[in-house]
C-alpha cells in the first residue's frame, strides 16, 4: 500500500518531520511518500496561504496520478486545504488532518479541545468544527501564538506553551486534546503524558484512517459532488 502524505507548504525540514510522524502510524506494508511543493506558502498562517496551500494540494495530486498514482492522500494541513478539490480528482480516499484528528478524539472521549499555533487561523478551524458536526464535542479551541515554522526549533518555548493550554484544556473540561497543527506531530506523546488526557495528532489519525480505508475496499464516491471536474487544470 501507498499513501501520499502532502504537506501543503514548502518546508522541507516539516515535511520530513510530519513523514516520520506517519511512518510510525503505518503498518509494515504501508509505504509513505511525503511530498512538498516548491513554490508557494512557507507555512500556512493566513486564508491567502490556503488558497496558495490547496492549489499546491490541486497540483500535487495531479503529478502522482500521472505518475501511477497511489492507494490513498493525507493532506498534512490542519485547514484541510484542497481536500474536496482532490476528492475530485481521485477515487481513493483522501483525508485531511482536521477531519480525522476530530473523528479520533470523538471516538477516545465525549468532548475535546483544539490547540492550535496562531489566532488568526482559529476562525478556519471553527469552520471545520461545524462542517464535521463537531460543536457539542468540541468545548474549547485555543491558539498558542507560535508561528507555524517556530515548531521547527527545538530550542523555542513552543512545546511549552502547548504543554500550558493542554492542561487549561483538561480544566475546561476536555476529555481529549487535537493538536491543530501538522508540524505539532513530533510532540503528541509528551502531551499525552503530561496532560493526562489523549491527545490527538491529525497526521497519524489520517495515515489510520487512510489505512483501514484502503484495506476495506472504500473509496471515494463518485455519484455527484466528488465526481471528476469537467474541466482539469494541466500541471
Amino acid at each position: 500500500m501507498r499513501i501520499t502524505l502532502i504537506n501543503p507548504n514548502t518546508s522541507r525540514a516539516m515535511t520530513a518531520k510530519i513523514a516520520a510522524a506517519a511512518r510510525e502510524a503505518a503498518g509494515p506494508d504501508v509505504v509513505i511518500d511525503a511530498v512538498c511543493p516548491e513554490t508557494g506558502a512557507a507555512a500556512i498562517e493566513s486564508h491567502v496561504d490556503e488558497v496558495l496551500a490547496a492549489a499546491a494540494v490541486v497540483d500535487l495530486v495531479q503529478q502522482d496520478q500521472q505518475a501511477g498514482g497511489s492507494d490513498a492522500y493525507v493532506i498534512a494541513c490542519f485547514g484541510d486545504p484542497g481536500l474536496d478539490a482532490a476528492r475530485e480528482l481521485v477515487d481513493v480516499p483522501v483525508i485531511g488532518i482536521a477531519e480525522a484528528a476530530m473523528h479520533a478524539a470523538t471516538l477516545a472521549g465525549r468532548t475535546f479541545a483544539v490547540v492550535t499555533t496562531l489566532s488568526r487561523t482559529l476562525g478556519r478551524a471553527r469552520d471545520l468544527v461545524a462542517r464535521y458536526g463537531m460543536r457539542d464535542a468540541a468545548v474549547w479551541l485555543t491558539a498558542a501564538e507560535i508561528p507555524v515554522l517556530e515548531l521547527e526549533d527545538t530550542g523555542s518555548e513552543a512545546a511549552a506553551s502547548i504543554a500550558r493550554l493542554c492542561h487549561e484544556a483538561v480544566r475546561r473540561e476536555a476529555d481529549v486534546i487535537v493538536l491543530g497543527c501538522a508540524g505539532m506531530a513530533d510532540l503528541c506523546r509528551m502531551l499525552t503524558a503530561t496532560a493526562g488526557v489523549p491527545v490527538v495528532d491529525g497526521v497519524a489519525s489520517a495515515v489510520g484512517l487512510a489505512t483501514a480505508m484502503v484495506r476495506m475496499g472504500l473509496k471515494t464516491s463518485k455519484r455527484s459532488e466528488y465526481a471528476s471536474p469537467p474541466r482539469l487544470v494541466a500541471v
